[in-house]
């Protein structure tokens, strides 16, 4: 007996637990020895009768995917408990299938007696449930605890649709004409090699354009040009690739974004291949990606507010199916872009074309490329510069123009910004010259209200015009932040330092406040810190990538993060997203009401409230770096 009490006493969590308690707990424990090798539980089915704690010998643990494939392998060895999660979270089935080696020798602690020393003891529970949160922020893991059931439907469809690289699937040979040869005989090369797509080549071999039967068509039959015509008077660009590594999704969604039907494929520098976006997509079946090419070919207003009212159930099926929130963010995005650039092309064509080239850019979550189902108006335009004499007229007509845009859009469903912050609004439509101007103020001023503009228009992105003239602010901006910025960054930090995550016993202090009678809390103020950190980071580090994850994976190629930091972050950040998504998804769909990013606690399943705790930490974690290298204080 003494021999157990010893063991047992060197056993995590088992040494947390007063030594009285240890030795009454020695004389429950049950011995099993194990002869030969063989599964011994079997995942979701297999019923436990406590928890196991190894003495000698090894289990090892798995999932077993769709294709029986063992998932997560994980080695228990002496000292190891297993069964915990089971027993608190799994409705005592094994949450894993388990093999167990020849010669292991196990100490089964009875299901009772675990319940009870959990009950008694919260040091010895949260062991276990912390250990468990920490778990779920690993995807892949989460993934397999939260579909059990269907998990081979769901891991298949999203593996088919979400997981599948552009090196998995069949794409063309690049059939090419040089710049000077005559349309016709480029129309007969692409007959004989039946081919809707000829790429274009310059006097040096570089891809400068392409011809396909639409550019022949519109640029010259309907234009009556000569079918003599180099290829080069004719084609249409830019060109747009992609890399062979990158996702099927990726390709399509990207093609929608660029209104490109092709795109080439690259490999280490060169171009091997191109594909189409009509064959992507006819390999697609129903899935959304589908419904955002009926989205650009809808004829009216009424026609887009019916297709964005579709989108809360695409979001949906996807959440079920097990996706990634961020893919899923990406998808309601291009929605939204390609509803905006069809407005914006609509009014356009009423107004006439436009006295000076502009760029409408978005910003905000939008501009992040972090859409959810709640979503206003965050947009300003820039123009180019004009001589005096036209420049009441130029501002005239963007200003009109942007209210037209934000009047249809209101219509479709997206609402107008209550902080102001539309192309609507005079205050941000104008020449870039007076853009460069705003930036530069804001960053030398660096008061509560300047650095919140900064960090607003800081999250822009390009959606319709001229991308040379936003891309001439980038540039600025990036020659300004080199020089010292501390007072800035200072100040941002501490803006970023203003939520600060519960940490006690979850739901006894968190910060909830009254809605409609209800004690809710607000889902996106529990991200805003990670949004806020990781701006910081990137405009001191000069990256202009407009989304959270981009700016995370640009600053760890930088050695600014770690990896396993910006795995955490990731993680910590999309966990949140995809209960946000849920969460107005069912307000929609269940409850017929508006979304908002309140949510109430017992909504949450205990699951979801370990899982949050964990990222809590993490998020403290962070905030405390920021707050050592920004404001030099270890203090709030």
């Amino acid at each position: 007996m003494d021999n157990r009490i010893d063991f047992l006493k060197a056993v995590v969590p088992f040494n947390l637990l007063p030594p009285h308690v240890v030795e009454a707990t020695a004389t429950l424990l049950i011995e099993i020895n194990y002869q030969k090798e063989g599964i011994i539980y079997r995942q979701e089915v297999s019923k436990l009768k406590g928890i196991d704690i190894i003495v000698e010998g090894e289990y090892e643990t798995f999932f077993y995917d769709s294709s029986n494939n063992k998932r997560l392998v994980e080695k228990f060895h002496s000292g190891d408990c297993y069964g915990g999660i089971s027993e608190l979270l799994n409705q005592k089935k094994s949450l894993r299938t388990v093999i167990v080696k020849k010669g292991t020798v196990v100490y089964t602690l009875p299901r009772k007696a675990f319940h009870t020393l959990c009950k008694e003891h919260e040091a010895f529970y949260q062991y276990f449930t912390d250990g468990f949160g920490q778990r779920m922020l690993n995807e892949e893991f989460a993934h397999f605890y939260k579909n059990p059931t269907n998990f081979e439907k769901s891991f298949i469809t999203s593996e088919q649709l979400y997981s599948r690289t552009i090196e998995s699937i069949e794409y063309r040979e690049i059939v090419w004409c040089w710049a000077d040869t005559p349309v016709y005989q480029a129309a007969i090369v692409m007959k004989q090699q039946k081919i809707s797509c000829l790429f274009v080549k310059d006097k040096q071999g570089i891809i400068i354009g392409f011809v396909t039967d639409i550019t022949i068509r519109d640029n010259v039959v309907a234009k009556q040009a000569s079918f003599q015509s180099p290829a080069s008077s004719i084609m249409d660009n830019p060109i747009a690739s992609i890399n062979v590594h990158a996702f099927v999704y990726e390709a399509i969604l990207s093609m929608f974004r660029a209104n490109s039907r092709y795109m080439l494929v690259e490999k280490n520098g060169e171009y091997i291949g191109f594909i189409s976006r009509n064959k992507l997509l006819s390999e697609q079946g129903q899935s959304p990606l589908i419904f955002i090419q009926s989205v650009k070919q809808a004829l009216s207003i009424d026609e887009l507010k019916r297709k964005w009212e579709t989108v809360p159930q695409i979001v949906s099926q996807l959440l079920d199916r097990g996706v990634h929130a961020g893919i899923i963010n990406q998808v309601i995005t291009t929605v939204s872009d390609t509803i905006a650039i069809k407005v914006i092309e609509s009014v356009t064509k009423e107004m006439g074309q436009p006295p000076a080239k502009f760029v409408y850019m978005v910003l905000g979550s939008e501009g992040r490329k972090e859409q959810t189902l709640k979503t206003d108006q965050d947009n300003a335009i820039i123009y180019e510069d004009k001589a005096n004499e036209h420049r009441e007229e130029v501002r005239e007509y963007f200003l009109q123009f942007a209210s037209q845009v934000s009047n249809h859009l209101n219509t479709i469903g997206f609402s107008y910004c209550t902080g102001g912050f539309m192309a609507q609004n005079p205050k941000w439509t104008h020449s870039l010259s007076h853009w460069k101007n705003n930036y530069l103020s804001w960053m030398n001023e660096t008061l509560p209200e300047t650095v919140m503009q900064i960090s607003t228009f800081f999250d822009c992105r390009y959606l319709y015009g001229d991308e040379n003239i936003i891309q001439e602010l980038e540039t600025f901006l990036n020659a300004q932040l080199k020089e010292p910025m501390d007072r800035l960054f200072h100040f941002m930090a501490k803006n970023a330092l203003q939520y600060e995550p519960p940490l006690t016993l979850f739901f006894k202090n968190i910060r909830t406040f009254k809605v409609d009678k209800k004690e809710v809390f607000d889902l996106k103020k529990a991200m805003t810190p990670i949004v806020d950190l990781v701006r910081v980071y990137a405009l001191k580090n000069r990256i202009f990538e407009p989304n959270t994850g981009e700016r995370l994976k640009a600053l760890k190629d930088k050695n600014i993060f770690t990896e396993a930091e910006v795995t955490e972050l990731l993680q910590s950040y999309y966990f949140l997203m995809g209960l946000r998504l849920k969460n107005q998804s069912e307000q929609i769909l269940t409850h017929h009401a508006e979304p908002s990013n309140y949510i109430m606690p017992q909504q949450l399943s205990k699951i979801d409230q370990l899982t949050l705790k964990e990222i809590f930490k993490t998020i403290e974690n962070f905030q405390q770096r920021i707050r050592m290298q920004f404001t030099g204080s270890l203090s709030s």
